[in-house]
């Protein structure tokens, strides 16, 4: 997200997932302004992620996390769709 937002012409750019990456968008593009879509937007388990615990998930590959087809047919047609809204040309 932040390396498109340095890419982006826009001065003024808004911003629509988990608040807390608006201080590191600051930090990085200090030319522009973020605006928060919504306040609300707070994920209480990301703020539980630390360097260590990805690092062990990543050398375990742990926990598995298994869902059903269908579940992961539609988590990946958002996550497609957030890529395509979000590529910058």
């Amino acid at each position: 997200m932040s390396q498109n937002a340095s890419k982006i012409d826009a001065k003024v750019i808004i911003v629509g997932t988990e608040v807390s990456i608006i201080h590191r968008l600051n930090k990085e593009n200090s030319d522009k302004k973020f605006i928060v879509a919504s306040q609300k937007a707070v994920c209480p388990n990301m703020k539980k992620i630390t360097l260590g615990k990805m690092l062990w998930s990543l050398e375990d590959m742990a926990p598995e996390v298994r869902v059903t087809e269908e579940i992961w047919i539609r988590a990946k047609r958002a996550v497609d769709k957030m890529l395509e809204i979000g590529r910058v040309n």
